[in-house]
């Protein structure tokens, strides 16, 4: 999973960067708040840790433009040594999900990481098989079906597709889709993207016949969305 991490202590988010990549996420490591902010603005993620005391920009802060200014409902850990009940209280309340007192401890932090992206992951991610109207997907032998039918895909087309349908409903930025797919060390342009989003597209035949749309977000990336189930005009 791709998490945003607010740490302004360069060792001790080295460390926990380390321990998380290490379980199979991709961490991006943010020293100051502003920046955080400034690449939230363009970019998704599926889980934002956050330090409390950063010298520009609070965790508190970061978390209120998370919750009041982008609604977004990504899930929001506060890893801080702020430990009093009151500071707690008022982080949860205010929107985060989870707080943990530092020093943080490896296993414990990898559990509530893992707690909270599999609370927020759609019920189907946790199956062999993604059902969505006529779309079947079998994650265990990589097949695409649309109404009875294998779809041909390329390994790429076939990964990027889960990666939509296991995120229906988000809005997903080019990176977040880029990072996923082909990994963060790959340097995929834009376009590549675009690319396999539109040969999935018309591949699956999104459409309200289908009762999916696929919307691109401009200067975002894209949606992969629930719509009301229209009729095929009669020829």
């Amino acid at each position: 999973m791709r998490i945003a991490m607010l740490e302004d202590d360069a060792d001790v988010g080295a460390a926990m960067q380390q321990w998380l990549t290490a379980a199979g996420h991709t961490v991006h490591h943010f020293l100051l708040g502003k920046a955080l902010v400034r690449e939230a603005g363009r970019e998704s993620y599926d889980l934002f840790l956050l330090d409390w005391h950063v010298p520009d920009l609070s965790g508190a802060d970061v978390l209120t433009w998370l919750r009041e200014k982008q609604n977004l409902t990504t899930p929001v850990v506060f890893a801080t040594s702020r430990d009093s009940e009151q500071d707690i209280v008022a982080a949860l309340s205010a929107g985060a999900d989870d707080y943990m007192i530092k020093p943080v401890r490896r296993l414990e932090l990898l559990a509530r990481v893992e707690a909270l992206l599999r609370r927020s992951r759609p019920k189907q991610v946790e199956t062999a098989a993604i059902e969505l109207g006529p779309y079947h997907i079998d994650t265990v032998n990589r097949v695409v079906k649309l109404d009875g039918l294998d779809i041909e895909m390329t390994d790429k087309e076939y990964e990027l597709t889960v990666f939509l349908f296991q995120n229906i409903g988000r809005l997903l930025s080019r990176g977040h889709m880029s990072e996923s797919v082909w990994g963060r060390s790959g340097d995929v342009p834009s376009r590549t993207v675009d690319t396999h989003v539109s040969r999935i597209r018309k591949k699956l035949d999104f459409g309200p016949e289908r009762g999916l749309r696929l919307t691109p977000i401009y200067n975002f990336g894209y949606r992969l969305e629930h719509v009301a189930v229209t009729e095929k005009p009669k020829a």
